[in-house]
């Protein structure tokens, strides 16, 4: 495993995504149902993500949750 830790590599993976579909972050949290300084808190790795949410943001980007994590 690379020396980022969980939560920098699901944010960094989050903001990938979400820039690949551009869409923003306010978008990205209106489709998943969560708060929009949620997101940005994600993709800053200051939040850690319950699995609902992660499976929320997934389920938003279009991704399975593994690609998430990788």
């Amino acid at each position: 495993m690379s020396s980022k830790n969980i939560l920098e590599i699901f944010g960094g993976n989050v903001q990938k995504y979400r820039k690949e579909k551009q869409i923003s972050q306010e978008k990205l949290a209106e489709i998943a149902g969560v708060h929009r300084t949620y997101v940005g808190m994600i993709e800053r790795a200051e939040k850690n993500i319950t699995l609902r949410n992660m499976e929320k943001i997934a389920k938003a980007l279009k991704v399975e949750i593994k690609d998430l994590l990788e």
